[in-house]
């Protein structure tokens, strides 16, 4: 009881201070504007984490860990992938895969798949869950029915039994949670959120929000909280700066299966701000077409179609102020022709000028660039044919020195010769490379080789990844060609091979015999 009333007394002492003014919400705006134009580097920051997980899964398929990783970093960021590796997991033959069909449970309902979700989840048993991954258990059974709730949000006969499921299995959460952990703070106010004590979840949300520490996908999911409060309270400025705080949250963390952005272009438009709506929507509905969630979509697409014709309206405004700037400019380009028409013969002259100068100044780069370039082919000619000489001098093979220089054949013979030697190694050490290679590509892009040739330049490039050499630069120095002639070979066999994405990674599992 005694906590009950300070939490009260809290309250009357912080919402005051809570107060959000038309500056806040506009600083809150700005906010998110700056974020939306970073929107793809926040994108590709985590699509690098995740190829990083990836890398490593696939070095080494039996890491369920890595499996689970992947799953939970996708989740928010494509949906698709997200399933796939949870479906996977879920697919394994031991104890190991119950993280895997809860999860996937809890996820499923983005995809309007309520039934076979609640099958997934349903078919656990609690008892053979262990300790440890009971609050993992409830939380995505929490998820899972929250989002069949929210779905059904205009039917309540059909959402009201998946609410109380969803706090029923929050209420579990609470009681294992450690009480001085985020986790728990934030569930708590939702929970109270849940429950209809809209005060002391508001204080609890502010506090998160409060926080320096607290992490943004919480911060994002506390002021969503927060903005529907304010929305029943009727407080239109609160509801628009929680929206942003959540919506920029999302930006920041990659986080395209959103509602805050969707219905933040929805509350603008009704206030008048239809560009920023516009943005707003149109994001928002490539976030849930990226991420691959249906629901978003059709929600975000509703609004569309009147936010679009506003929008059109508003061009056509801008053009017929456009139209009148631009006849007051042509008023002004006739007074300003009659001016050019005097000067013309003079720039004339001088653009005559500086042509010549500039033709002379690339004529010079040109030269000069092309002088360097053959003297430094040529250093590299000479000082690589010193070493030669001096050795054959030294060793008394002035004759043979002679008929070396005299060939000129110097060079492909060397190459030849290298080819020759590393072929024969390499296929001493893999006799069936050329089999096992042919055995990753598509049948009618295998490779075939003409009597007498053991390696083509495509083997080799994969022969030298075998090796551990699978630097294009390092391939390219070695076989003495371009680095992009070494990408476009690398580029190519990945189109011939049956599975292009695991191809290289395939090559490495080429074992001798």
């Amino acid at each position: 009881m005694m906590r009950f009333l300070s939490l009260l007394l809290a309250i009357l002492i912080v919402l005051p201070a809570c107060a959000i003014d038309r500056a806040k919400v506009d600083k809150a705006l700005g906010a998110l504007d700056r974020s939306l134009e970073k929107r793809m580097d926040f994108i590709s920051a985590r699509q690098s984490y995740i190829d990083s997980l990836s890398s490593l899964y696939h070095a080494d398929t039996t890491r369920h860990d890595l499996l689970m990783t992947l799953g939970d970093a996708y989740k928010g960021f494509n949906n698709d992938s997200a399933l796939a590796y949870l479906s996977k997991g879920a697919a394994l033959d031991d104890d190991s895969r119950l993280p895997f069909r809860w999860k996937l449970a809890a996820l499923l309902p983005l995809s309007g798949l309520f039934d076979r979700a609640t099958s997934i989840y349903d078919s656990i048993d609690v008892a053979a869950v262990p300790d440890s991954l009971l609050v993992s258990y409830y939380d995505s059974g929490r998820q899972m029915h929250s989002y069949i709730a929210a779905f059904f949000k205009n039917y309540p006969e059909a959402a009201a039994p998946h609410g109380a499921a969803s706090r029923e299995l929050q209420e579990k959460m609470l009681g294992m949670l450690a009480h001085d952990s985020q986790e728990y703070r934030f569930n708590d106010g939702e929970y109270r959120f849940f429950t209809g004590q809209s005060e002391l979840a508001k204080l609890i949300f502010q506090d998160v929000l409060a926080d320096d520490n607290s992490d943004l996908r919480l911060i994002a999911m506390a002021a969503h909280h927060l903005s529907s409060l304010a929305r029943n309270e009727g407080d239109e400025d609160a509801y628009n700066y929680y929206l942003a705080v959540s919506a920029n949250a999302d930006v920041m963390t990659a986080t395209r299966e959103v509602a805050s952005l969707q219905e933040l272009g929805a509350s603008l438009y009704d206030a008048g701000d239809i560009a920023r709506s516009h943005r707003y929507l149109s994001s928002a509905l490539e976030n849930a077409v990226e991420c691959g969630a249906p629901l978003r979509m059709i929600e975000t697409s509703r609004s569309l179609p009147i936010i679009e014709r506003a929008h059109i309206s508003n061009i056509d405004s801008q053009r017929r102020t456009i139209n009148y700037i631009v006849l007051s400019l042509l008023l002004l380009l006739m007074v300003l022709a009659v001016t050019m028409f005097v000067l013309r013969r003079e720039m004339k002259r001088m653009t005559a000028l500086q042509d010549n100068l500039r033709a002379a100044n690339a004529a010079k780069e040109v030269y000069i660039s092309q002088f360097l370039q053959l003297c430094s082919i040529y250093m590299d000619k000479l000082n690589q044919f010193c070493k030669i000489a001096t050795r054959k001098l030294a060793a008394g093979q002035a004759d043979e020195l002679y008929r070396m220089t005299k060939s000129g054949k110097f060079a492909e013979e060397q190459s030849h010769e290298f080819y020759e030697v590393f072929d024969n190694a390499f296929l001493h050490i893999y006799p069936d490379f050329v089999a096992q290679v042919n055995a990753l590509l598509r049948p009618e892009a295998r490779i075939e080789l003409p009597p007498g040739e053991m390696l083509n330049t495509d083997l080799r490039i994969l022969a030298f990844m075998r090796l551990g050499i699978e630097e294009s630069a390092r391939i390219a120095q070695i076989l003495n060609y371009s680095l992009n002639t070494i990408y476009a070979y690398r580029n190519r066999l990945k189109t011939r091979a049956i599975d292009r994405e695991n191809f290289e990674a395939d090559i490495m599992k080429i074992d001798f015999n």
